[in-house]
């Protein structure tokens, strides 16, 4: 359901970030897309999984929410914060405020009211943080470049411009099996870069 939010992954980040599109343009191309899926994966768990489903359950076996929420005062604040968060991404980001500025100050706000909190553990939470994904994403970058200076994205870039030739429907599931393929071989944040320095590098304008 994040699908048309730039900043619900890094694939997202970094695609909008190459073809220079900002936090509406990106979300209101990606809401029926989001829509679509959303409604095909309710549609296919249904199928499969219908005959696991109760068609109800006792009440009195769930906990209370409020037993679930440690620090009140976090949790009110991180829903205005998200609420503040998506109006400074519609409104901010078209006057030229980059969206992760807009994100950390939000993390900031949420961060320092847990910290007065003392019921979260702050410390552990910037501990346990995945920073490894930093390095892990220079890396990245130096084996993409090191494929489009080897001569990937300039065979991949004649593949999509076959593809484009031969009209919408062949460009359009061309690229999708294109990406699905080599998502499988070398993750889909690779393929994300690759595909992007690929299609900057064809003849393919517009729509096809």
């Amino acid at each position: 359901a994040s699908l048309p939010l730039i900043v619900s992954n890094l694939v997202n980040i970094v695609s909008a970030d190459f073809f220079g599109l900002g936090f509406t343009e990106y979300a209101s191309v990606m809401v029926p897309v989001d829509i679509a899926a959303i409604i095909a994966t309710l549609v296919m768990l249904h199928l499969f999984f219908r005959k696991d489903i109760p068609p109800t359950y006792d009440l009195a076996l769930l906990k209370a929410p409020a037993k679930a929420i440690k620090d009140l005062a976090t949790f009110r604040t991180g829903w205005i914060v998200l609420i503040l968060l998506l109006v400074g991404f519609f409104v901010l980001e078209p006057l030229g405020i980059p969206v992760s500025a807009i994100a950390a100050v939000g993390a900031v706000i949420l961060f320092a009211v847990a910290k007065r909190g003392h019921a979260i553990n702050t410390g552990k939470v910037l501990r346990g943080a995945p920073w490894q994904i930093v390095i892990f994403s220079l890396g990245m970058y130096l084996v993409v470049y090191g494929l489009r200076n080897a001569g990937l994205t300039e065979y991949l870039s004649g593949v999509l411009n076959v593809l484009a030739d031969k009209g919408l429907w062949a460009a359009t599931f061309g690229t999708g099996f294109l990406t699905a393929f080599l998502s499988s071989l070398m993750n889909n944040m690779p393929t994300v870069l690759v595909c992007a320095l690929s299609i900057d590098g064809s003849t393919a304008t517009g729509v096809i």
